[in-house]
């Protein structure tokens, strides 16, 4: 059975009539329930000789509907890039992943049209696992009991899974990811992703400002949305060695030095100095140190820097590396 990944940005296939098992949903973050979803998915579909199939919305239709009814406000922090999140949905055995374009037309399409253009037409779906309370179709006028109905009709069964709750019994969600992030709380972030948070992306040239005043820092460009709270991390860096390389990074608008609002994502290595231009790079955020600052003048920003290494090198002695 093929294993490579496919990604579909229009349906049906081009490529493949290929039987599948499919679920549903936006997969910000790829957290823990996420990953419980993903794996009875995988498991599903090896034991019924089918593709394990996400489909997943460009944009969050939040994001959508708040953009249309200029209500900026509303739209959702993103957890992770979409570069990340297919990373993760393949790393956790999706082998195609739908990239349904969510527009007006997608927005009024019915339920039944729902069902016969993408999961009958579109997937060939044999087996759809979604969440009980999952809703589809115009005003969200499709439900369980329609799926379930039309998989009487085209032949495909449907499963519901239960919310994937933490130890202590809180359910596990894109939403509350998005508060610990927005308040810098780590350890709960990485409790609810089963890692630490990571961001990706190209290294790019930065003002060039940090080697002279000796921290240099790689540049990374990062979602202009992004959940993660602007302000200093501990950071452990894959991609630029055969090991993980240690530092401590300052994600945010960079309040000292520049006006434009692009953000940024500045790591600095301790203890090595690599030219890492271009080079793509997965970046950890372990720890959050404190609020973006912007300082009344560059001693002042340097002291801090120098406080904020030495924070770091103590957080890799007590943690072990």
């Amino acid at each position: 059975m093929n294993t490579a990944l496919s990604i579909y940005r229009t349906l049906p296939r081009y490529d493949s009539t290929q039987a599948s098992a499919v679920t549903i949903g936006n997969f910000d973050g790829v957290h823990t329930g996420h990953q419980a979803i993903l794996e009875r998915v995988r498991h599903e579909a090896a034991q019924r000789g089918l593709s394990p199939t996400v489909m997943t919305f460009v944009p969050h239709p939040r994001e959508y509907f708040a953009k249309r009814g200029n209500r900026p406000e509303l739209i959702p922090t993103q957890i992770s890039s979409l570069r990340d999140k297919l990373t993760l949905l393949a790393s956790h055995g999706a082998q195609q992943i739908v990239l349904a374009k969510f527009t007006q037309q997608f927005a009024d399409m019915g339920p039944e049209d729902f069902i016969q253009q993408l999961l009958v037409n579109g997937l060939n779906t044999k087996w759809l696992l979604v969440g009980e309370d999952f809703r589809f179709g115009h005003q969200r006028s499709g439900n369980i009991d329609t799926l379930r109905q039309a998989g009487d009709q085209f032949g495909f069964q449907v499963e519901t899974i239960h919310d994937v709750v933490d130890a202590h019994g809180r359910r596990v969600s894109s939403s509350e990811l998005r508060t610990s992030l927005a308040v810098g709380n780590m350890s709960r972030s990485a409790a609810l992703l089963g890692r630490p948070y990571q961001l990706s992306g190209h290294v790019i040239h930065g003002k060039q400002l940090g080697r002279t005043i000796g921290y240099p820092t790689l540049n990374v460009a990062v979602p202009p949305l992004c959940a993660a709270k602007s302000g200093v991390y501990v950071v452990r860096v894959h991609g630029l060695a055969n090991h993980v390389l240690n530092g401590i990074a300052s994600l945010g608008v960079r309040p000292t030095v520049t006006e434009a609002g692009t953000l940024l994502l500045e790591v600095h290595l301790l203890d090595c100095n690599i030219d890492a231009y271009g080079k793509l790079i997965k970046i950890e955020l372990l720890d959050f140190v404190r609020e973006e600052e912007k300082f009344p003048d560059l001693q002042t920003m340097i002291a801090a820097i120098d406080n904020d290494v030495h924070y770091a090198r103590e957080y890799f002695v007590t943690h072990g590396l």
